[in-house]
């Protein structure tokens, strides 16, 4: 049976809002190493557990996926995608830049996502076909044309198991961004790298990594705010990409060809 994006955004909302009164409320509490520089802290569980407890109650024929306890259901193809708290290690660190992220994902593609900045005050929302809002006004990626005009945001550095082979990337392209636009800012967190791309606060973002709940929210608030989303080989975004690049329309091709150097340099030197 088909999904209907727009008549489950504000089931979505209600689950954010179970999510959000944890964040506010509860304090980090022991904090639980997933790996290397990885972590999970006690309010990441009671998120994920709270959240997956209420959609399981209100939408039994939609799969879930969390990042701490991983996939149920979705034997349709349609799943609840939720990072409790993307940008955990802010989080730990009293940094503000961080937020609950759950998105609505249809046969690898999203369709539906909200995410909160509980600590900054801004709520953003998207379904497929409905625009993207913050706060509920709607929003629209940048009007900018010009790479040289832009600021970029890069994620995380890779940590754990095969870091050092993926950060050989990242470093050339911090090279060529450096050289090419006109500020460059790492913020820790995917969903704000995506939803401020959508708002224009950002003018792109490239994150060489693509987990689904990091990215799901991100992706179609992004895209419906008029940003182009894609993979590194300029592909339309899904859960199965390698990476996830967003851009203001006017520089995507520009932002985009600079990536796919800086990763072919990298290759050129491994």
């Amino acid at each position: 049976m088909p999904v209907d994006p727009c008549a489950l955004l504000p089931v979505a909302e209600q689950a954010v809002n179970i999510a959000t009164e944890i964040v506010r409320t509860m304090l980090p509490g022991a904090v639980t190493a997933k790996g290397d520089r990885d972590m999970a802290t006690e309010v990441d569980y009671a998120v994920e557990h709270a959240v997956r407890d209420f959609l399981t109650g209100e939408t039994p024929e939609i799969g879930f996926l969390g990042e701490e306890e991983g996939l149920t259901g979705a034997e349709n193809g349609v799943m609840w995608v939720l990072d409790p708290l993307d940008g955990t290690a802010n989080f730990t660190h009293g940094i503000p830049l961080c937020g609950v992220s759950l998105g609505l994902v249809e046969h690898d593609r999203s369709i539906a996502g909200v995410i909160d900045l509980s600590f900054l005050g801004t709520r953003y929302a998207a379904a497929e076909g409905a625009g993207a809002t913050a706060n509920g006004r709607p929003i629209s990626a940048g009007p900018i044309d010009a790479l040289e005009d832009a600021i970029v945001s890069v994620g995380d550095y890779a940590v754990g198991e095969g870091a050092e082979a993926a950060n050989r990337v990242r470093l050339p392209l911090n090279y060529e961004l450096a050289t090419r636009v006109q500020r460059v800012r790492m913020l820790g967190s995917a969903a704000i790298d995506l939803v401020w791309v959508a708002e224009g606060k950002i003018d792109a973002c490239v994150i060489l990594t693509n987990k689904p709940w990091d990215t799901s929210a991100g992706v179609i608030i992004a895209r419906e705010a008029g940003a182009v989303v894609a993979d590194i080989d300029g592909s339309p975004h899904t859960t199965n990409s390698r990476a996830t690049i967003a851009a203001a329309p006017k520089i995507f091709a520009d932002f985009l060809d600079l990536v796919a150097k800086a990763e072919q340099d990298a290759l050129r030197t491994a």
